[in-house]
């Protein structure tokens, strides 16, 4: 029923500035099955080609349709008198990261205190709460444990305290006795971190009021069509230079449509925010085709796969009341195979860990030695649980500018100015806690266009 009602306000949304677009697209042989066989270079070509008048002008060009380009446009359109659209390749919203993640509403209490990560969640954090309560999103703020199951593990939570009170971000230490009157079925052999803000959101429900509000503001949003060339307006032509490009029209971009009769959309944008999520550095080197121009290394994304599992009992009786999470490792590569619990009580587990190279692979699996491995992780906090206890629920896939083994890196939110593309933001890498974190990013970059 969600994506029914979304789908009937996302068209009723792009009616007008999209009809408008479809006047004034430039026809082309191609039909909209051929439209994904056209190289890049035949993509730009086609750009370079299209006359100026024959393109729509809009003021904000938000390209991604996830969690954090919706909260992007939503802040964008709320400027009088200015035009915003939000564009997704896929057929509805949020389809990507933001529907296959844990739904939690983290505390920013991980992150080292200079980072963006840490600022924006908490910033969002509190935004969120507020925001969830005032447009109705179901939320619960449940609370999460941290916990340690030995000497190494105990000595890190206590550095985790100490940090969460630099921060301002309620924490408090509870012995493994103590955790055990209030969770009896949770283990925790050492000691446990309670995080009080932390807690869950259906990712969905805000995400569509998210789409609303982009509606109420007058800004539109379209699916189905996939950004395949960006260029600055002017560049080369001397109409332009890099300071003044915003106000003499700022970025060319062609867009290819699942419409058979108008298979391209050209538009020119003033400002264009990349919210590409998982696509968010090939987005980035649309503008940048060549390969020796330092963001195709500085915005290299990697993937990382997780796998997660719902708890369906067969072996034990389990409930748990809050979110329970294992001690991460050094780097917070991940947060560990966690428990959480949706809206309705029921409990989930994951995400795991697995590098890949793809990041459309979505699949699932219920191979038993994955289950045993993933079985023997969770029992190390909830030893009541078995094999037979877990089934294969969904799959995510997280952009990550971390290397497998290498250090922690920040969100990227650049505003590119200082590489002579002014009005062009970045965001690359924003991945957990980016939910948590959206409204602070939106806000974020409304401060730096």
């Amino acid at each position: 029923m969600l994506w029914t009602q979304q789908q009937a306000g996302w068209q009723k949304a792009s009616v007008h500035l999209i009809e408008g677009l479809r006047r004034m697209v430039v026809k082309s042989q191609y039909s909209s099955t051929s439209t994904h066989r056209i190289s890049p270079a035949e993509a730009r070509e086609k750009l370079a080609g299209i006359r100026s008048e024959d393109t729509t002008a809009v003021d904000h060009l938000v390209i991604g349709a996830g969690v954090v380009g919706l909260a992007v446009g939503r802040q964008l359109s709320q400027r009088a008198g200015t035009s915003t659209l939000v564009v997704e390749k896929n057929e509805r919203l949020g389809m990507e990261t933001s529907s296959r993640n844990s739904e939690v509403i983290h505390a920013g209490i991980y992150y080292p205190p200079d980072s963006l990560r840490t600022r924006l969640c908490i910033e969002g954090k509190n935004a969120l709460y507020e925001y969830c309560t005032r447009h109705n999103v179901p939320h619960k703020k449940v609370g999460k444990w941290v916990v340690a199951q030995n000497d190494a593990q105990a000595e890190y939570l206590h550095a985790l305290e100490a940090h969460c009170r630099n921060l301002g971000v309620p924490a408090e230490i509870i012995s493994g006795s103590q955790a055990r009157r209030i969770e009896p079925q949770v283990h925790a052999e050492k000691e446990v971190l309670v995080s009080p803000t932390s807690g869950i959101v259906d990712s969905h429900s805000f995400m569509a009021a998210l789409h609303g509000d982009i509606v109420d503001n007058g800004g539109d949003l379209a699916s189905s069509s996939c950004v395949i060339a960006i260029s600055a307006d002017g560049v080369g032509d001397g109409t332009s230079s890099g300071k003044n490009r915003r106000s003499a029209g700022g970025y060319r971009v062609l867009i290819a449509t699942s419409d058979p009769d108008t298979p391209f959309m050209a538009l020119r944008a003033g400002v264009v925010v990349n919210a590409a999520g998982l696509w968010a550095d090939r987005i980035a080197g649309l503008l940048v085709p060549d390969m020796t121009h330092p963001w195709h290394t500085r915005y290299r994304l990697r993937f990382a796969k997780g796998r997660y599992y719902m708890y369906t009992p067969h072996e034990s009786s389990i409930r748990v009341e809050r979110l329970v999470y294992p001690v991460p490792d050094k780097e917070i590569t991940s947060l560990g195979t966690h428990l959480t619990i949706d809206l309705g009580g029921s409990m989930r587990f994951g995400p795991d860990l697995e590098w890949v190279s793809s990041n459309t692979d979505y699949t699932t699996s219920n191979d038993p030695a994955l289950l045993e491995t993933t079985a023997c992780s969770i029992a190390q906090y909830l030893p009541g649980i078995g094999v037979a206890d877990l089934s294969a629920a969904y799959t995510g896939i997280r952009p990550k500018l971390q290397s497998p083994g290498g250090v922690f890196r920040d969100f990227v939110v650049q505003e590119e100015s200082a590489d002579g593309f002014p009005g062009f933001v970045n965001l690359v890498g924003i991945e957990s806690p980016g939910l948590t974190a959206a409204l602070a990013i939106g806000r974020m970059v409304d401060q730096l266009v």
